[in-house]
């Protein structure tokens, strides 16, 4: 088995921790792979910790605990909150350019961007939405909307 520790900096506006050397930020992981060089192991690892972060987001999206008696209900459940956390990563990639939104948690989502206060009209065969320009989040919101219309209508 080996330890693989790795230095670096903490990212920006991280706050530093009391087992922090010397302003870095020692990170260890350990794996019994036999083959392979440093730097592929060190991709297989994070590769594995934005697996977990997914696991976090399912959780935070309704995955921690099952709501419904029977299997074959929680079995649905399961199936909600997958295409739940599909919806939040298809969003993230395609209607909203700034990376940072991209990033944000289910929960940081549903706070900041899932209550803005919106009215959908119907006039003329057209769907407009107009959103608050009181709330916080709203120009986030409504570029968001207009990357979505700018997506090509799907062919099938």
């Amino acid at each position: 088995m080996r330890v693989i520790v790795r230095r670096e900096y903490p990212d920006a506006g991280a706050p530093l921790r009391f087992d922090d050397v010397d302003g870095y930020r020692l990170t260890a992981f350990a794996t019994n792979a036999t083959k392979g060089q440093l730097p592929d192991l060190e991709v297989r690892h994070r590769r594995r910790a934005r697996c977990e972060d997914r696991i976090r987001n399912a959780k935070d999206t309704g995955l921690t605990n099952l709501p419904l008696y029977g299997f074959g209900q929680n079995r649905i459940w399961c199936q909600i909150v997958a295409m739940a956390c599909d919806l939040l990563a298809w969003m993230g990639l395609l209607a909203h350019p700034q990376e940072a939104v991209r990033r944000w948690e289910p929960k940081k989502l549903r706070h900041r961007l899932f209550v803005v206060p919106a009215t959908i009209a119907r006039s003329g065969r057209r769907v407009v939405l107009h959103v608050s320009d009181r709330h916080r989040w709203a120009g986030t919101v409504a570029g968001a909307v207009l990357a979505m219309r700018g997506l090509p209508a799907p062919t099938g």
